[in-house]
């Protein structure tokens, strides 16, 4: 019975999206009911089968390996739980933030389809049907960013352009692993990270880590912040695509390759999440926009769970999962919180905000929770998942825990800086009449908050029953990583990381007397000033090189173009023209002139002649 239920986790919520599509414009004010009985009767299902055990295969017409193959087993359970629950905080929380809005119903369909292609990835046991669900998610993420507004389409082209490039990488590896493997059934395949093996780790990792918005794939990320409506940032990139990629990626170093500490491509994942870690929280610190600020770090967490997983350690790994599941949490809670503000005062820019404390206190509240649990703060859940992957890091190379831990200083530092001036700031002039946001928003930033504490607090029922059996007893080796982090020098230092943080951003108010400034001697700082305006200008930015480059190379070719059609049309015209007229001129129908080409053809053949002799 459960095995016949698993298509339906697929088709409930992608038919309710293609219904959202199809409903007439009288009665499109009904799509937020729909999208909240959709996502109910997904949640509902979500809880029935965790943490069952089941298969359903259709094998397909054509052959060739691949087959409609689902299965559910404890990982994919528990991430389908986790999805359906942001989808429906998300859908509650868009009854009102898109209510009256011409975007809704599409918005809606997007949403629902989005959800029932993470269920069909997450369920997936074949590659092919992998690559059908993950690829059309690269569709739902263009048309959620392109209906933003009318300039929305250049930023949604971007993301589809990222994200194909990196998908066909991922289509290179799902290739080279079936032909390594012999087999597309994914709970088959167990390769050795040889030579080959290791080529199609990484292709297929590629995919992954764009999908969880790692550097360099995540350029995208930060213009569709401003770009897309707002729930889309809580929903796929601060969610459901997080889960996804580091879902694939955890697949890939437990289960489909055998990842150990002593490979180098071990070395690779931390080195490239250590790096998203700095870079991406380093662009964070200087942003004066709210949801721009968020964005960048989205981006930057994922670096942590990458790190996590790519230390090949039981606790790094139990660690990157664990803040996968709260990074979840804590950033749709911000982004909802900025969603919030947006609609309440009509401006995400700093520089335009301050005081709403007293205003927005619920909202308020809310953020504070999640820029702690960002931050690391203890006993929130960001605290532990942080200390894991850190004891993991630190198990590999002091240098990846300095580079974790510097990134956690700069991250409680943006946020300080972020609440100082939009919550605790000066009041803006028109800005009195600002209220608190509607109940159906504040309801899904409540419950998230409650969950960063909660799953902090008591942080053994998500490890013990959802993260610790993912790796099974055998990896394990019998620890149990909940309860106070085991390390009291990681603890130590972990608290004078954020006591730095709070000391600096106490300098920068009483330096320049603004919270929007507190780190101002950090961004103009000798040096790091042109680093950061060249990172402004998008110098560094992947999409933006590889464009110009296009552009450069499309330039000369299309002055290639040019130049040949000026040779043919122009040059050679012209010199036609001119030899004509040349031979017109000498055949002017005078017999002694033809006497005198004759006579002079003549001598040419004697001279020639002569010389054949010779």
């Amino acid at each position: 019975m459960t095995a016949a239920v698993l298509p339906l986790m697929i088709a409930i919520p992608a038919a309710a999206g293609v219904c959202a599509l199809a409903l007439p414009r009288s009665a499109r004010s009904w799509c937020g009911v729909l999208a909240l009985a959709a996502t109910l009767a997904d949640l509902t299902l979500a809880t029935a089968l965790f943490p069952r055990q089941s298969v359903y295969s259709m094998p397909w017409a054509g052959g060739y390996g691949f087959a409609f193959a689902l299965r559910l087993y404890h990982f994919s359970a528990f991430l389908m739980l986790a999805a359906a629950g942001f989808a429906l905080l998300v859908t509650l929380y868009c009854t009102a933030f898109l209510s009256g809005k011409r975007l809704s119903a599409p918005f809606y369909a997007f949403l629902l389809l989005s959800l029932g292609l993470v269920n069909g990835a997450l369920l997936a046991d074949n590659l092919g049907l992998l690559l059908f669900f993950w690829e059309g998610m690269a569709l739902t993420l263009f048309g959620m960013i392109a209906i933003g507004h009318r300039e929305a389409y250049r930023t949604a082209i971007k993301a589809l352009i990222i994200t194909g490039v990196t998908d066909l990488c991922m289509m290179f590896g799902i290739g080279l692993t079936w032909h390594l493997a012999g087999t597309m059934t994914i709970s088959q395949i167990s390769l050795p990270l040889d030579r080959m093996g290791a080529i199609a780790f990484l292709f297929m990792a590629t995919g992954a880590l764009s999908k969880a918005g790692c550097m360099p794939f995540h350029s995208w990320i930060p213009d569709a912040a401003l770009d897309a409506p707002l729930p889309f940032m809580a929903f796929l990139p601060a969610a459901l695509e997080k889960l996804l990629g580091i879902y694939l990626l955890a697949r890939l170093s437990l289960d489909m390759f055998r990842l150990s500490a002593a490979s180098w491509v071990s070395t690779v994942l931390m080195i490239v999440g250590a790096a998203t870690i700095l870079l991406a929280v380093a662009m964070a610190l200087i942003q004066k926009d709210y949801k721009r600020l968020l964005s960048y770090h989205a981006v930057s967490q994922v670096g942590y769970m990458v790190l996590g997983i790519g230390t090949a350690t039981p606790v790094g790994i139990v660690g990157g999962l664990f803040h996968m599941i709260n990074h979840a949490m804590y950033k749709s809670c911000l982004f909802l919180s900025a969603g919030s503000v947006e609609r309440q005062v009509g401006t995400t820019d700093l520089s335009k905000l301050g005081g709403l404390a007293r205003k927005m206190p619920v909202t308020m509240s809310c953020f504070v929770i999640g820029a702690a649990a960002i931050s690391g703060v203890p006993p929130l859940n960001g605290f532990f998942s942080k200390e894991l992957v850190y004891d993991g890091a630190l198990e590999r190379h002091w240098v990846f825990y300095a580079a974790a831990l510097l990134g956690s200083v700069l991250t409680a530092a943006s946020f300080l800086k972020l609440g100082h001036a939009a919550y605790f700031g000066k009041a803006h002039e028109g800005q009195e009449e600002v209220r608190e946001a509607p109940a159906a928003m504040l309801l899904p930033m409540i419950a998230l908050a409650g969950l960063c504490v909660f799953f902090g607090i008591d942080n053994s029922l998500p490890l013990r029953s959802l993260i610790q059996p993912i790796l099974g007893a055998e990896l394990l080796a019998n620890r149990d990583f909940s309860g106070i982090p085991h390390s009291l020098f990681l603890i130590a230092m972990t608290l004078l990381a954020l006591a730095a943080a709070c000391l600096n951003h106490a300098w920068g108010v009483r330096r320049t007397g603004a919270g929007l400034k507190a780190v101002d001697h950090i961004h103009y700082a000798p040096g790091l000033a042109q680093v950061y305006a060249m990172a402004e200008r998008r110098c560094f930015d992947p999409y933006e090189i590889a464009m110009k480059v296009i552009n450069t190379y499309a330039s000369l070719a299309f002055a290639l173009d040019r130049g040949m059609d000026w040779l043919y049309e122009v040059v050679a015209v012209k010199l036609t023209r001119s030899l004509a007229g040349g031979l017109r001129e000498l055949h002017n129908g005078s017999y002694p002139t033809y006497v005198i080409w004759s006579l002079i053809g003549l001598v040419a053949v004697v001279i020639a002649a002569l010389q054949g002799v010779h």
